[in-house]
């Protein structure tokens, strides 16, 4: 049925749920899996007052590398995860996107079948301050979407 599954993660105890869901379902499938991890661009509110581009300069480098040294180490367990079950699998760190974009662009070029996230399924207020990537990759995909919560 499913070919190769795209099991988007942030690293957070919630991912992690969606990871290991998503691991037993491509085992299950004998299909491949792409994880993807996204760091979303550099707040642009840090980026105020005099010497701003001085020090918005080095806390954008090290966010940058902050998060993929954060990036890394996610990946790292997915990937022993995938290994562990027997799976082909690969990592992917994608860069100053928001992570449904990036989700949806990976899953598009990689030909994947089936994106498998997680979601805290939050509904009005909560939902609307905190935003959903979920929701986005959901009304924007063209191939089907598996959430877990």
């Amino acid at each position: 049925m499913y070919k190769h599954l795209l099991i988007a993660t942030d690293g957070s105890e919630l991912s992690q749920k969606g990871v290991a869901h998503g691991l037993a379902l491509a085992k299950g499938l004998g299909a491949a899996v792409t994880f993807v991890n996204v760091s979303e661009p550099f707040p642009i509110l840090a980026w105020g007052g005099a010497m701003s581009g001085y020090v918005a300069g080095d806390e954008l480098a090290n966010y940058e590398e902050n998060a993929r040294q954060y990036a890394r180490d996610v990946l790292e367990k997915c990937k022993a995860s995938a290994d562990e079950a027997g799976l082909r699998s690969k990592g992917m760190h994608i860069e100053n996107r928001t992570p449904a974009e990036a989700i949806l662009d990976v899953a598009r070029t990689d030909a994947c079948d089936l994106i498998v996230m997680a979601s805290h399924g939050r509904r009005g207020l909560g939902r609307l301050l905190l935003g959903s990537q979920t929701a986005e990759v959901l009304s924007l995909t063209e191939i089907p979407v598996l959430v877990v919560r």
